[in-house]
């Protein structure tokens, strides 16, 4: 797509256990990378690596940037990191995920002081790489459009090369077509859920399953 680029291009259509593989060992050594979702093309990378945050608020041009969404695998996982207190938002949450979703929660008290946080966003994505890749690292994976901020995001492969090639240490990309539409974004931290942003899936329609 470009030529002298620094950045590992890899097509997870063609290459998907490779690219797996990669992007595994990519995290756990504090690099990041760019991905599809089900949603939006992400910057990902390790949310308990201090070098990979400060590498993402770079590239981003937003200094201590920590508004991301925390791709997880399972009910489980979300279990280990936040405080539900609620059966209702449990079972509201098993019966719309995995869905292109995402709900912010309160984290419990060791997670608040690792992610210098009360609260934290989440998603199970309706996704095949997204959903084996943070299944087989058993940890949350950051999920941040890519973007320069006060850029809208790109989500076309051949402009995220051109864009972000130099910058991170892989792109994963799809030549599958997608709707490229933000995650609905919903308060649960509190007593009553809030939305925060529209998507795909329209929150009246999410109210009537928690209701």
């Amino acid at each position: 797509m470009t030529d002298k680029v620094k950045s590992l291009l890899i097509n997870i259509d063609e290459q998907f256990d490779e690219s797996i593989s990669i992007a595994n060992r990519f995290f756990l050594n504090g690099s990041i990378f760019i991905y599809p979702t089900d949603t939006i093309y992400g910057f990902g990378g390790n949310p308990f690596n201090e070098m990979a945050i400060n590498k993402i608020s770079t590239v981003k041009g937003k200094d201590n940037w920590r508004r991301y969404i925390f791709l997880i695998s399972d009910i489980e996982m979300l279990k280990s990191y936040t405080e539900i207190n609620s059966e209702k938002y449990l079972d509201f949450l098993l019966s719309i995920w995995p869905n292109p979703v995402s709900v912010i929660l309160k984290l419990n008290k060791k997670y608040q002081k690792l992610l210098k946080s009360e609260t934290g966003a989440f998603r199970i994505p309706n996704h095949r790489f997204c959903k084996k890749l943070v299944s087989e690292l058993k940890m949350p994976l950051i999920s941040t459009s890519v973007n320069r901020t006060g850029n809208e995001p790109l989500n076309d492969p051949s402009q995220i090369i051109q864009e972000f090639a130099n910058e991170v240490d892989a792109i994963f990309y799809s030549d599958k077509k997608s709707f490229f539409e933000a995650s609905t974004l919903i308060d649960l931290s509190k007593d009553e859920p809030a939305l925060v942003r529209e998507g795909k899936i329209k929150f009246v329609e999410l109210m009537k399953k928690l209701n």
